[in-house]
C-alpha cells in the first residue's frame, strides 16, 4: 500500500499538515485564488484534494457551488460536518482523483496545497491531468498550488523540524532522487513520549513540466505565478502556482 492509500497516515499526521495557523490562513489563499481564477460568484468549483476542507468552505462561504472530492472518508467527515453547521451545500465526494470525473460540470477546478504527483507511475498524473480537463466546461480555468522543482532547489534543507503546538514537533529528513524528479521525506512526530513516523514520497514538478503535462491533456492559455498571490515565478518565487484554460473548443 502507497502511503497516501494508508488512512492512518491521514489521521495521524493530520495535526502537522492542518495546523491552527493552516485554517487561518485559508481565506486569504480561497481570495488569492478566486483573483487568479478569475470566476464570478456562484460558479460551479471542484476542489480536488480537499483534506478536511479548508478551502471548499472558504469558496461556500462566497457563495460558490462546491464539490469538494477527497479519498479520506476521516476528512470529508470533518467537512460534512462543519459544511451542516454553517448551511453550506458542499457535494462531498469519496473518490479517488484518478478516477474521479464529472463532464464538463465545473467553471472551475482548484488543486491547492502540494496535492499533485503522489503517484510512482506518472500515467496516473496524466490520468488526473485528463480528468480535470474533461470535467471543466469549454473556456473553464485551471488552479494548482505546489512545491516546485525549481522553489525547492533553492531553500532544500535535507534535515527540517517544526514545531505543531506546545506538546508536538514534526521532523523531516529528505532526499531527493531519480535526477531531480523524485522525493523522498521521512516523517517523524514527537508528542510527548509518543513517536510516529511515516515515508512521504512524491514527484517534483518544473513549471516547464508541469506546463507540459497539462498541455498533453488539452490545457492551454498558461499562466504561471510564484504564489497564490500572483507574484512572478523567479528566484524569489515560495510555490509553484500554474493557472490553465480548457480552451473553448477542446
Amino acid at each position: 500500500m502507497s502511503w497516501h492509500e494508508d488512512d492512518g497516515f491521514w489521521h495521524d499526521f493530520r495535526c502537522s499538515m492542518f495546523t491552527q495557523r493552516a485554517w487561518e490562513q485559508a481565506p486569504g489563499e480561497v481570495e488569492q485564488a478566486l483573483t487568479l481564477l478569475g470566476i464570478g460568484e456562484g460558479a460551479s468549483v471542484l476542489d480536488l484534494c480537499r483534506g478536511p476542507g479548508r478551502h471548499a468552505l472558504g469558496l461556500a462561504r462566497r457563495g460558490y457551488r462546491v464539490t469538494a472530492v477527497d479519498r479520506t472518508a476521516e476528512y470529508l467527515e470533518t467537512l460534512s460536518e462543519a459544511a451542516k453547521v454553517e448551511r453550506l451545500p458542499i457535494d462531498v465526494v469519496c473518490a479517488d482523483m484518478r478516477e474521479f470525473r464529472r463532464e464538463g460540470a465545473f467553471d472551475a477546478v482548484v488543486n491547492l496545497f502540494t496535492s499533485f504527483g503522489y503517484f510512482e507511475d506518472q500515467d496516473d498524473d496524466r490520468a488526473v491531468a485528463a480528468n480535470m480537463h474533461a470535467s471543466l466546461r469549454p473556456g473553464a480555468r485551471l488552479l494548482m498550488d505546489l512545491m516546485g522543482k525549481e522553489v525547492l532547489a533553492r531553500i532544500f534543507d535535507p534535515r527540517r523540524w517544526q514545531r505543531i503546538d506546545e506538546e508536538t514537533i514534526k521532523l523531516e529528513e529528505t532526499e531527493v532522487t531519480r535526477n531531480w524528479t523524485w522525493a523522498r521525506t521521512r516523517w517523524i512526530l514527537l508528542r510527548g513520549h509518543e513517536r510516529t513516523e511515516a515515508v512521504v514520497e512524491h514527484r517534483i514538478y518544473s513549471a516547464a513540466e508541469l506546463i507540459a503535462l497539462l498541455e498533453e491533456a488539452g490545457f492551454g492559455d498558461f499562466e504561471v505565478y510564484g504564489g497564490l498571490d500572483g507574484l512572478p515565478y523567479d528566484h524569489q518565487a515560495k510555490r509553484l502556482v500554474v493557472a490553465a484554460t480548457r480552451p473553448a473548443r477542446g
